[in-house]
């Protein structure tokens, strides 16, 4: 009998991660954004590289402390032991986004230290959870003094003084509470999984487009369509680019889904348009 072996496509692999809310594997998940990069890319070593630092995190908690402490403990030792940090020098590189560069350079954005952040605060009994704050990824932690908020570029923990400050840039005028005070709390809440690694594609989405990057942009177009099946506006964009790309048969797939379920929206009537010169060409 003969058996051939078929490797699993990144796109595959990244498929069968995101396939549920449950359990979802954000750190694999997040990870294996970098085999768009590196096809060869050792999701599995990554992993391993996070449970290491756990480990050696684990090691320097005394038994029986408590939430506080902990929570200074993995600060000194993310921060200042390990030394991770904003890439000031390059924020929008893209490698930014791919957490084995990040373990390797200890250098990233917001939300690519947040994940690994993430994991060892939970790995270590913490309450912690994203927040997908305008402008800026936060996390935040529960404790039994309080609720912490965090800047993940540098730990530093952020009051409602500096978070009002921070919101003011992206308020609406009208966005009040019916007592007159901004709804800071709103933007609070936890970031669910699903929602944090849309979160990393849309920020690499942004950086290949300008760049004019259409292969790699294409990569991350297709990981959102998986990740966000019923986003139709993600179908909209990746139609839009394979047009640019002369791929005509997906451009053609890709605007029908969208138009047959955005009959309504704003740009169907040109998207109509684009669609049938599609067809006919």
């Amino acid at each position: 009998m003969n058996f051939q072996y078929h490797p699993t496509t990144p796109l595959a692999y990244f498929e069968s991660l995101v396939q549920s809310d449950t359990d979802f594997p954000l750190l694999e998940a997040a990870a294996s954004l970098g085999q768009d990069e590196e096809a060869s890319l050792d999701v599995q070593q990554v992993l391993a590289d996070v449970d290491r630092l756990l480990a050696r995190l684990e090691r320097r908690i005394p038994e029986g402390a408590d939430g506080l402490s902990r929570l200074a403990l993995l600060t000194q030792f993310f921060y200042g032991d390990l030394g991770f940090s904003g890439n000031a020098n390059n924020f929008y590189a893209p490698e930014n986004s791919y957490l084995a560069e990040v373990l390797r350079t200890r250098k990233g954005i917001p939300i690519s230290l947040a994940v690994i952040w993430l994991e060892l605060a939970r790995g270590i009994g913490l309450e912690a959870q994203g927040v997908s704050f305008p402008g800026h990824f936060l996390v935040k932690v529960t404790l039994e003094e309080g609720l912490v908020v965090l800047d993940p570029l540098s730990g530093e923990s952020l009051g409602l003084d500096t978070l009002a400050e921070r919101l003011a840039p992206f308020k609406r005028f009208d966005a009040v509470m019916e007592d007159g005070d901004p709804p800071l709390g709103l933007h609070l809440q936890a970031c669910p999984a699903r929602d944090l690694l849309a979160r990393m594609l849309h920020n690499l989405k942004e950086i290949f487009a300008s760049q004019d990057d259409h292969p790699r942009l294409l990569a991350v177009m297709d990981r959102l369509v998986v990740l966000l099946p019923e986003a139709w506006g993600e179908w909209r964009d990746r139609g839009l680019l394979h047009a640019q790309m002369g791929r005509k048969q997906e451009a053609i797939d890709d605007l029908t889904r969208y138009l047959s379920h955005a009959q309504s929206a704003l740009d169907a009537e040109y998207l109509s348009d684009r669609l049938a010169e599609l067809k006919a060409s």
